[in-house]
């Protein structure tokens, strides 16, 4: 229950900081946990790192890129955020029939996932984001 006290009271500050900025706030920490899942992921090909996307809908679609560096995921990612607009859902997903092994420890490169460490990294990110706004 403390835990959860303090999500409460961190996000209350956020909202009161935020005042007109929660879109740039947001987008600023889903591009982070975006980062955060393509920059974690183990490479052989690139293609897992490739299929990471941003999605407002969930259309379970694989992609044919490929992306070694995660940097083309991650331009796409900014591009992508751009259309977010407060209140929507945003999802972050790869759906490749691999990626729950992959979380899973399937790779000696991730043995404890992706995505469990980056949800650790969450408030670090929204921290973040509203401590960069402009007084």
């Amino acid at each position: 229950m403390a835990a959860n006290d303090e999500f409460r009271r961190k996000f209350a500050a956020f909202v009161e900081r935020a005042k007109g900025n929660q879109e740039q706030v947001v987008r600023k920490v889903a591009l982070d946990l975006l980062r955060s899942l393509v920059l974690k992921s183990p490479v052989d090909t690139g293609r897992f790192r490739g299929n990471w996307q941003v999605q407002y809908t969930l259309q379970p679609r694989t992609l044919g890129v490929v992306d070694r560096a995660g940097t083309t995921t991650i331009a796409t990612a900014t591009q992508d955020l751009s259309y977010l607009r407060l209140g929507e859902t945003i999802y972050l997903v790869n759906h490749l029939p691999y990626a729950v092994p992959l979380e899973y420890g399937h790779s000696k490169q991730a043995p404890v996932g992706m995505v469990r460490l980056t949800v650790t990294e969450f408030d670090q990110f929204l921290t973040r984001a509203v401590g960069d706004l402009k007084q």
